[in-house]
């Protein structure tokens, strides 16, 4: 708890300062379609308005650019200020502790398996090829729309990275930043015609295993599922 006059002081190690960009090094890399902000014509108003949980989706797969689109609203490099890339979504102390997989079902020029985002070049990592689409729903605590859905964005946390300067205080952030970055997600799914519905009933373990992160340093937070198609059922 921060309390006035109680702050703990002391400076930063630099020297153990955790890497802001996880890179997979020996697997396939697919380049994603440029992003192009330009071509969500939607009024934010709108975007705003519309924005609700889907659950049923149609058959027809997603664009790559659509997807594109969607990752690079996440969190996208949106400038570069003395070197440093600072992303679409907020993070406290631009730290980016959150990491971007994605179980991919049905996305046009783009294999079915689980991906890794690859944030600096805006590039998905191949971990693992094939059909997750019951995986994906046994980790959502066997929710259908993970397995229906077009795209599953999966979020971890890298807890070192915010731990590194906020200590126990972390936890918050890490959170507050997933937060933020489901919303680009279910913003801009909507100025691109698709739905979306947000989860963070998971099994951690079935989760983690999915991506083959430890559930340690790296764990599972949140989830969220987009697909084409209108929704019967939305809050």
């Amino acid at each position: 708890m921060y309390q006035r006059g109680r702050l703990s002081g002391g400076g930063l190690d630099w020297n153990t300062k955790p890497p802001v960009y996880k890179r997979y090094s020996s697997v396939p890399t697919i380049t994603l379609p440029e992003p192009s902000l330009a071509k969500l014509t939607a009024p934010i108003g709108e975007v705003i308005g519309e924005r609700k949980s889907v659950r049923n989706f149609s058959s027809q797969p997603l664009s790559s650019f659509e997807l594109s689109q969607m990752l690079y609203a996440s969190q996208g490099i949106s400038r570069q200020v003395q070197g440093f890339g600072f992303r679409t979504a907020p993070s406290a102390g631009a730290l980016y502790p959150v990491e971007t997989y994605l179980a991919v079902h049905s996305v046009s020029q783009i294999e079915a398996g689980i991906y890794h985002y690859a944030v600096e070049t805006h590039e998905l990592e191949q971990l693992q090829q094939g059909d997750f689409r019951m995986h994906s729903a046994r980790a959502a605590l066997d929710q259908e729309i993970a397995y229906t859905a077009n795209v599953v964005f999966i979020w971890t946390a890298i807890f070192e990275r915010s731990k590194w300067k906020y200590k126990q205080r972390a936890y918050r952030y890490i959170y507050l930043d997933a937060g933020h970055i489901a919303q680009n997600v279910a913003l801009s799914a909507v100025a691109l015609g698709l739905g979306s519905c947000q989860i963070a009933a998971l099994y951690d373990e079935e989760a983690n295993s999915l991506l083959g992160v430890d559930g340690t340093t790296e764990s599972t937070i949140y989830m969220t599922v987009v697909g084409k198609g209108e929704s019967r059922n939305t809050v």
